[in-house]
């Protein structure tokens, strides 16, 4: 079994960075050396979510919440406001709320073709703090 934390990890996680480099780089006119130093990754990585190589495999455009934190984050991260701690504060808000929407359902089951994602609640549990 795997746990959503790991799909968490190689999907949702790389999809929120992909989002905020593509935020500091088109909105705020910084290189992918200087947003890779922000977000903590290489301007390589950066490259990778620019050409969608990295972080498309699950879309989070739409998420109007998540769009608000992203924007949020990045202009704190600009202005030089956002310690670490805020921004993996920031991106774990961001993963709480994908699970908690059920957004990661499917690729939990591409991950793990046993999981049964309508029974499943994993994710609410675990996003919750409250377990049966």
């Amino acid at each position: 079994m795997r746990l959503p934390c790991e799909v968490a990890v190689k999907s949702v996680v790389p999809a929120i960075r992909a989002l905020l480099a593509k935020e500091l780089t088109e909105n705020y006119g910084m290189k992918q050396t200087e947003t890779g130093e922000l977000l903590g990754v290489t301007q390589t990585a950066v490259s990778k979510y620019a050409h969608q190589v990295r972080g498309r495999v699950l879309q989070l455009d739409g998420e109007e919440e998540v769009r608000v934190i992203i924007v949020t984050t990045a202009e704190s991260l600009a202005r030089g406001a956002l310690d670490r701690f805020s921004l993996a504060l920031s991106i774990c808000k961001i993963c709480r709320l994908v699970r908690e929407r059920r957004l990661m359902c499917k690729l939990c089951k591409r991950a793990d073709p046993d999981v049964n994602v309508e029974e499943c609640l994993l994710c609410s549990f675990s996003c919750s703090g409250k377990y049966p």
